[in-house]
This record gives C-alpha cells, sequence and structure tokens, in this order.
C-alpha cells in the first residue's frame, strides 16, 4: 500500500522499520523540526528522521499542519493511507479526510483509556495490571475515533513506565503491520468507542514529580515508578533535591510518613505505614547511583524525614 508515515520520538521508529519491512511504500515521511538538545544545544533531528533517511524516504518537517501547504503536498503524494504514530501535532479536517483508506492511528492504551499524550506514564502511576496498543481510525477529537484492533500486555508490579514504553512500541508495531494488511484486503471491523469508560492521560508536568509521602506506599511506587525516565520523582533531604530512580515495596512498618526506617537496606515510611525500599537516587548535582552506594558518601540517620 502508499503510505504518508506521521511520527516524531524513539516510540515511532519500529512502526515505521514493520511498515518498511512488511512491502508497503512509504513515500514520504513527516516528522517534528529538528530541535536543540543537551548542554551545547546542538540541533537534533528526531529518531523517525533519522531512521527515514536511512532507508531514503523523503521527509517533511512543518511548523505547522494548518495552513494548507501541508494539505496541498499531501494531495500531490496522493497516499492510499496516512500512519500517524506519536508525531505530536493536531492534524486539521482536510487531511484526516484526504486518504482514501483514512488516517491510522497506532495509540499506546487499551482504548478509551488513557486517552492523550501520556498514556504509558498514566497507566503506571495509577497502577493499573495491564496495558497495549489500540489501532484507531483518526477523526477530529483527541484518540476519540472508530477503535480497529488491539493487543494487551500485562504490567508487571515493578515495571517503569520506561519499560512499558519499550514494550509497547514493539507491539505498535506488529499491530500496524496486521492493521494494514486487513484494511487492504477489507477484512477490517471498525468499533465505535465507549465514552463512558474514557479516561484522560495529559501531559506530564514536572511539578507532579514531587514525592507525597503521606500517600500509601503502592501509590508512592507507583509515582516512581510511572516517572521513570522522565521527570523522574523527587523529594527532599537536608534542604537538596533527591530524585529516585527505583524502588521496590517494602514489608518494614512505621507511623511518620517520609521516615526514613533504616539505611542498608534504604527503607521509608508511607503514608499507610506501610514502606518502600529505594533502590536507586540520584543527589542534585550527583550521578546517578544505587542507595548502599549513596550511603557510603551520605549517611543519614534513622528517624530522617524525607520532603523537608
Amino acid at each position: 500500500m502508499r503510505l504518508v508515515f506521521m511520527g516524531t520520538p524513539e516510540f515511532a521508529v519500529p512502526c515505521l522499520e514493520h511498515i518498511l519491512q512488511a512491502g508497503h511504500q512509504v513515500c514520504a515521511v513527516y516528522t517534528q523540526p529538528d530541535k536543540p538538545k543537551g548542554r551545547g544545544y546542538t540541533l537534533t533531528p528526531p529518531p523517525v528522521k533519522e531512521c527515514a533517511l536511512s532507508h531514503g524516504i523523503t521527509v517533511y518537517q512543518p511548523t505547522t499542519m494548518k495552513d494548507g501547504q501541508a494539505a496541498a503536498q499531501l494531495r500531490e503524494l496522493d497516499p492510499e493511507c496516512i500512519v500517524v504514530v506519536a508525531y505530536g501535532k493536531i492534524l486539521p479536517q482536510e487531511i484526516i479526510h484526504l486518504p482514501e483508506k483514512g488516517c491510522i492511528n497506532v495509540h499506546a492504551s487499551l482504548l478509551p483509556r488513557y486517552r492523550g499524550a501520556a498514556p504509558i506514564q498514566w497507566s503506571v502511576i495509577n497502577g493499573e495490571k495491564k496495558s497495549g496498543v489500540t489501532t484507531m481510525c483518526m477523526d477530529e477529537g483527541i484518540d476519540t475515533g472508530d477503535m480497529l484492533l488491539k493487543e494487551e500486555c500485562v504490567i508487571p508490579p515493578d515495571m517503569t513506565a520506561g519499560e512499558l514504553h519499550d514494550k509497547l512500541s514493539v507491539l505498535g508495531a506488529e499491530l500496524i503491520v496486521k492493521t494494514l494488511e486487513q484494511l487492504e484486503k477489507g477484512e477490517i471491523t471498525k468499533e465505535k468507542q465507549n465514552d463512558s469508560l474514557s479516561c484522560r492521560a495529559p501531559m506530564l508536568d514536572k511539578k507532579l514529580s514531587w514525592i507525597d509521602w503521606h500517600k500509601t506506599a503502592q501509590e508512592v511506587h507507583n509515582l516512581i515508578r510511572g516517572l521513570q525516565p522522565w521527570p523522574v520523582a523527587q523529594t527532599k533531604w537536608m534542604g537538596k533535591t533527591l530524585k529516585i530512580h527505583k524502588s521496590r515495596l517494602s514489608d518494614k512498618k512505621g507511623k511518620q510518613p517520609g521516615t526514613v526506617l533504616s539505611q542498608r537496606p534504604f527503607v521509608v515510611c508511607c503514608g499507610d505505614g506501610a514502606s518502600i525500599e529505594i533502590l536507586e537516587v540520584q543527589l542534585e548535582g550527583k550521578k546517578r547511583m544505587s542507595a548502599e552506594d549513596f550511603f557510603r558518601g551520605h549517611p543519614i540517620e534513622l528517624s530522617t524525614t524525607l520532603g523537608i
């Protein structure tokens, strides 16, 4: 099938790779403009651009899709279908309705749950036991179009959002190939979403990263998992910011939320009297390290309270 692919981050790369391996003709790729990164603010291309160029595919990076130029360009390209995977731009109606077989989106949740920009992270933060990917026909709403295919996966108790991201990226790549195959044969069935079962997954805010030790141990652990690798959960220790990269539930009990119950292992009491064991940390201005290495240079007295 003759396609246009729209995507930007690493999550979208396996989808593009699998589509090409399946023999589809990708006549163009649309991705976000290059952005400055790192301390030197070096202009860096998106992962999807690098992938497309390595396959000799023409890449377009418009700053907007709403000025009519992109629509005119797409009419000339005349794709049978447009595949959209984490592109990061809202498409106007004239583009959504342009291809004969529509615009197909790969969304990293089991719709209608977790519509929005950060479905992976919110699934983990909210303690979901399963997640998955959904292919859907795009419409004017945010992730509200008719569903095509779904694939589920289990979220283990200690899985981070970063780990789930990688798993769903591959799952999504396999599912889009299956979706395109059935779409081309006319064998796919559309299913309307039940809006009453929907919930939102808004873009993450750095303010979310501060740990409230008065929450349950499970909630704190879920937050730490869900904010990995960005923006990373954090707390205050001796007036300094301490990022917490990795944790697990502990069987130790305490009374005062935020109190350090032991150093080795590094265990902190939460609001329900249960606790978490902190495995990896990063003090402001320092490198990420294991909790054990951290304590070698920064002894913490028992009963010290984090978050102050």
